[in-house]
């Protein structure tokens, strides 16, 4: 079988991963010299503690254990297990943590309330104040910016595997076939357009006006090395309130008697922290939903999530190296974990993952191959 994937993302490499795994041959046409969207500008976050029950934490456990795997294979990812705390203050926010544990999915996702002590043996670098944390075994990270060129690397050992990138796919020109800016046709049994957040153009004559799919901005930014180890990823209590897993009765009381400062509100904001392989720390992020999005970013956000930091880490943060803002498209349904469509005669759609791209390409991936019967 002949495949072809367009996008050099996390989700279209992984697609074109599993082709190859297969045996197929395999084309990917990226239409920058590599990609630059959000599978580089996030967290590198396999991030499991989060994930709505069913589907979506099924979706999420199985390229947990996808990413393991090829992690083994490919180093140069920076697969590690590293778990998250999440550090709790206050009776409203250690109620939500115990709503949580108390989960008939708990101990899939290696769920545990700990003590600051035991937090602290974790993760010695929270030096600040906190009663409690919740720990999640499950969620592991790798490098975003390198992790697609070492699939890449990995991938132009097999002489199955074909990359064509500065190329940009304009029209499809028959079942399976599909012609780029340079005039060339590329024809497969099955094409997979894994366009992220480019949701027009062809997209749109393919999908009509009404994808079910939206465009999300966010913002972030990155230090330099920390000078010690943070052994787990980090998030504080603001996340509970973006993530289904965490939904219940002491989290409604939690928004109604402790709602967020005026910043975090405004912004959407969550706090989500994670070491580089470099030392630095990469930490976020905002939320934005309404269009247009500005081109600018804003320094408000990013004082909220060092004031924060620095009171769990117990010290000032290192100098910002880097900020930036990116854009990732989601699913208007947050039930569906990806939008997955045949747009045309031997020609599919997989987009909307949000903020779950980098935690569940594998599974998605996957997912397509055996819909597809690769």
């Amino acid at each position: 079988m002949k495949v072809t994937v367009v996008g050099a993302g996390v989700v279209g490499t992984m697609h074109a991963w599993h082709a190859v795994e297969r045996g197929h041959e395999v084309v990917q046409i990226e239409r920058e010299a590599e990609a630059r969207g959000a599978s580089l500008r996030n967290f590198g976050q396999i991030w499991v503690s989060g994930r709505a029950g069913g589907e979506e934490l099924e979706t999420a456990l199985r390229a947990r254990e996808l990413w393991e795997g090829i992690g083994r294979r490919v180093p140069g990812l920076g697969f590690r297990a590293n778990g998250s705390l999440t550090p709790l203050r206050g009776p409203l926010e250690l109620a939500v943590a115990e709503a949580a544990v108390a989960r008939d999915d708990a101990a899939a996702r290696g769920r545990k309330l700990l003590t600051p002590g035991e937090a602290r043996a974790l993760n010695p670098a929270l030096r600040g104040g906190f009663d409690a944390a919740l720990y999640c075994e499950r969620d592991a990270a790798v490098e975003p910016r390198t992790a697609q060129l070492a699939l890449r690397a990995e991938l132009l050992k097999s002489p199955h595997y074909t990359f064509l990138p500065g190329r940009e796919v304009r029209e499809v020109v028959g079942a399976g076939a599909v012609r780029d800016d340079h005039g060339d046709v590329h024809r497969a049994d099955a094409v997979v357009l894994c366009t992220g957040a480019w949701l027009g153009g062809l997209v749109r004559e393919l999908a009509g006006p009404d994808l079910p799919v939206r465009r999300v901005r966010l913002q972030m930014m990155q230090t330099a090395p920390l000078g010690e180890p943070l052994p787990t990823s980090v998030a504080d209590a603001d996340s509970f309130r973006y993530y289904p897993a965490y939904a219940s009765a002491a989290l409604d009381g939690l928004n109604s008697r402790q709602p967020q400062g005026e910043t975090a509100a405004a912004h959407r904001m969550q706090l989500l922290m994670v070491q580089r392989a470099d030392g630095g720390l990469t930490i976020g992020d905002t939320h934005e939903y309404e269009h247009p999005f500005p081109f600018d970013t804003l320094e408000d956000p990013y004082d909220h999530l060092t004031e924060v930091v620095e009171s769990l880490l117990g010290r000032p943060l290192p100098r910002i190296r880097r900020r930036w803002a990116g854009v990732y498209a989601q699913c208007t349904d947050p039930a569906r974990v990806v939008h997955r469509q045949q747009v045309a005669d031997g020609v599919w759609l997989v987009t909307g993952p949000g903020g779950r791209g980098m935690t569940c390409s594998p599974a998605i991936a996957e997912q397509t191959a055996q819909q597809l019967g690769w």
